[in-house]
């Protein structure tokens, strides 16, 4: 259900590129914008593993409870072995990154260590892991370019509002609110995707690990300490890899969170069953 959802979001991004495109400049225009944002985003997904660790500092371990953890993980479901990273952050937090599972890196801080039972650990690690495997760092770029497109279009359109065109038939007030309400509306569909994602791991993770209380524990445990000291020094435009929010706040900012309630994923994870 996750994966057909993700595939229809992908499609209203698509539909919604084309639509934009063209009432401003036609296929020409759609292609155009599509293209600027489409190598801005591959460059990002690339190198993505290293512009990551670099911006937090990690540093690559070979051996020690972390990299046991994600070594029995792989042994014990047949996957690819990643690098593994830990970060110097007290906050407990981790993500995954790189292009494929063949150039994988999944990372957690030193606050994770002290933090989570090994089973815990076990669960978050085992989260990344199906985040590498399920291609979502691919998903997500796809995403970002379409997004980006969009946002690139309604700029556009808002200047061609504004200096007006020699199209007799064109409408600035419905151009001006086309270049405001398309970047939001590609925002919420980006983290809708997001959000399906993050499930998708859980309900992956859960089953890699073999006991959704694990994650379902160190989720709450991870919750409570990202709200009460958040990491500081966050890139917002990295905040959707980590399993948990690094970033602060509440109400609206909840709403516009890349991540799913907290609530709502725990309560999935303990009502689930590993057959």
């Amino acid at each position: 259900m996750n994966t057909l959802r993700t595939v229809a979001l992908l499609t209203m991004l698509t539909l919604g590129l084309v639509f934009i495109g063209g009432l401003i400049g036609g296929k020409g225009g759609a292609l155009i914008a599509l293209l600027l944002a489409g190598v801005m985003n591959l460059g990002s997904y690339w190198f993505s593993d290293r512009i990551v660790i670099a911006m937090y500092k990690g540093q690559q371990v070979s051996s020690g409870p972390l990299y046991d953890v994600v070594e029995e993980l792989c042994q014990r479901n047949q996957l690819t072995m990643p690098r593994v990273y830990t970060l110097p952050q007290a906050t407990p937090n981790a993500f995954a990154t790189g292009r494929n599972p063949e150039h994988a890196v999944v990372a957690a801080t030193e606050g994770i260590l002290g933090s989570l039972s090994r089973q815990e650990l076990m669960g978050v690690m085992a989260h990344e892991m199906a985040h590498v495997n399920n291609r979502d760092i691919l998903i997500g770029s796809i995403a970002a370019t379409i997004a980006g497109a969009i946002a690139y279009l309604a700029h556009m359109a808002q200047w061609a509002a504004i200096f007006g065109n020699n199209d007799e038939d064109s409408n600035p007030v419905a151009m001006i609110a086309l270049a405001i309400i398309a970047p939001m509306a590609a925002m919420l569909v980006q983290m809708a995707i997001s959000r399906s994602r993050e499930y998708e791991a859980d309900r992956t993770g859960a089953r890699y690990c073999g006991d959704p209380q694990h994650l379902a524990s160190a989720l709450r445990k991870l919750e409570m300490a990202n709200q009460t000291r958040p990491m500081p020094k966050v890139n917002e435009a990295t905040a959707h890899m980590f399993i948990v929010s690094p970033l602060s706040g509440g109400g609206v900012a909840k709403l516009f969170s890349t991540h799913p309630p907290m609530e709502e994923r725990i309560r999935r994870l303990e009502n689930m069953t590993i057959i």
